[in-house]
């Protein structure tokens, strides 16, 4: 079996907000309530559409029951389908570093909490899609992060070896999954949290992908 990076989505791979905030504001418009400035939204997502249209309500000091929730997410996933690339694009050196490490015989995988369906729309609209043994998602295995299980199935599906594993994510989220595993992980400092990822306790911490070959050859001397 071969070494493998395990990749996070939203906010590691890919600077999805902009099209993740638009999508928020057509919903919370619809609802007659008012958008809200991309600058305050941005630190409200990273923990999926539902959690970031219940987050958008509270900013308009408002809330909904289970089933006005439940329309409003499925209005979300519509739109956000529809308009899933319309901004986003991968963070600046993410392709030179997924170049770097096929070519150095590593198997490439995502894990997100991200539904398995818009992942795969998002990296085939990036033309990345290619590039990962697998692309797993929240609606993909029992569990999703930070249950272990979603990451050590990631890996098995895409043939890794788990012994030699790293995890990339820019999330509390990422970096408890990948400790509840036994995985190092490198987190992002330019990604969605609301706390800095240098006090969430990941093995290291990079601020540009061209750092990335240099942490995993670390982490992997270490293990």
């Amino acid at each position: 079996m071969r070494p493998i990076l395990v990749f996070d989505l939203d906010g590691t791979l890919v600077d999805t907000a902009t099209d993740l905030v638009a999508t928020l504001n057509v919903v919370l418009e619809q609802e007659g309530l008012a958008a809200l400035r991309y600058e305050d939204a941005r630190a409200m997502v990273g923990h999926g559409a539902r959690v970031l249209i219940e987050r958008g309500l509270a900013a308009n000091n408002v809330t909904r029951d289970a089933a006005t929730i439940d329309r409003l997410f499925d209005t979300y996933i519509a739109y956000y389908a529809a308009h899933i690339a319309e901004t986003s694009r991968p963070f600046e050196g993410v392709v030179a570093a997924l170049d770097h490490f096929a070519a150095e015989g590593w198997l490439l995988a995502v894990c997100t909490n991200k539904l398995e369906g818009l992942s795969m729309l998002l990296l085939d609209a990036l033309g990345l899609s290619d590039r990962f043994a697998a692309i797993c998602g929240a609606d993909t295995f029992s569990a999703r992060k930070p249950d272990p299980l979603a990451l050590n199935e990631t890996i098995r599906r895409a043939g890794g070896d788990p012994r030699q594993a790293v995890m990339i994510g820019d999330s509390k989220t990422d970096i408890d999954t990948a400790k509840a595993a036994g995985i190092p992980v490198v987190a992002v400092d330019f990604g969605y949290t609301s706390v800095p990822v240098t006090e969430l306790g990941p093995d290291l911490v990079i601020g540009h992908f061209d750092q990335l070959a240099a942490a995993v050859a670390e982490l992997t001397v270490r293990v």
